[in-house]
């Protein structure tokens, strides 16, 4: 199992997977990659000099290592434990790395399976967006066993300035999930703060510099406030994906019997969004919605 990773497969060449994978070849890794529209993988081999395959277990057939980054818990199981998945294609002593956000029970699920193949599994959903993954700035939260997480910790390091292991298969997923938690709070606070400001008469862009300097700073207030201004949405990660995420959370939280009173609100504030037809809109978009409510 310490066998040096020189090729790898990468499954799934969306916003995110698309730039991570292009860091690794530009790193001079081989690169081979599946996607779901084959002309995608294909311009994404005529840029990078990869090869492009018709099934993610021809894909994986070879590689020391499968990196999978999808839409959800199905579509994961699609491209790894299904018909022609990556999992068929996968020799004893290589390893399965899930970039995915999806649920910790399917991260379980996946390393029990692979154990029984001698497949080493590590989950590792990132956060950063499409402009982190761009930059090769991503975090990446990683649950799996010590031994996996140091074959391919300097691996993700080409797209991760942030790669830590959390604990074993879940705890990657498990940690994401504090996350979106945590963003979705940020993000409707942020949207509240900018609207009161609206409605005061006040200067937004300097009541930004001025908060910002202090207590009140964040990523979303430093990267999103400009935008949010504007009213422009189309800069980063969708309301539908977020509700997708705060859905997991959400679930797992039940089972734990954690209380997510802000989360689930923020939730049902998503919800009004996509009845605005903002389901493509970027999560920063709540600003939009307090807009479009009407005052009792």
């Amino acid at each position: 199992m310490s066998q040096k990773i020189s090729t790898v497969a990468f499954i799934g060449l969306g916003v995110m997977g698309y730039p991570m994978a292009g860091h690794l070849a530009r790193a001079g890794i081989n690169v081979r990659v599946y996607n779901r529209t084959p002309a995608k993988a294909e311009a994404w081999a005529g840029e990078h000099g990869g090869s492009h395959h018709a099934t993610p277990c021809e894909a994986a057939s070879g590689a020391d290592l499968v990196l999978v980054c999808v839409g959800n818990d199905d579509d994961v199981r699609e491209v790894t434990t299904g018909e022609n998945g990556a999992l068929s294609g996968m020799a004893e002593g290589s390893l399965l790395v899930d970039h995915t956000t999806a649920s910790a029970d399917l991260a379980e699920e996946l390393d029990a399976a692979c154990r029984e193949r001698g497949i080493g599994f590590v989950d590792a959903p990132v956060s950063g967006g499409q402009q982190g993954a761009e930059n090769g700035a991503l975090t990446i939260m990683c649950g799996g066993d010590d031994a996996d997480f140091a074959r391919i910790e300097p691996l993700l390091g080409h797209y991760g300035r942030a790669v830590t292991l959390m604990g074993p298969a879940g705890s990657g997923q498990l940690t994401k999930m504090v996350n979106q938690i945590c963003i979705a709070g940020l993000v409707q606070g942020l949207a509240e703060g900018l609207h009161f400001a609206e409605q005061a008469g006040l200067d937004r862009q300097r009541v930004v510099d001025v908060i910002s300097k202090g207590a009140a700073s964040s990523w979303q207030m430093e990267n999103r406030h400009g935008t949010m201004i504007a009213d422009e949405y189309e800069h980063g990660f969708a309301v539908d994906w977020m509700r997708k995420d705060l859905g997991i959370c959400l679930e797992q939280a039940r089972r734990l019997q954690a209380r997510l009173p802000v989360t689930a609100l923020v939730d049902q504030f998503y919800a009004d969004v996509q009845v605005m037809g903002g389901g493509r809109w970027d999560t920063s978009s709540l600003l939009r919605r307090l807009r479009a409510v009407k005052p009792d």
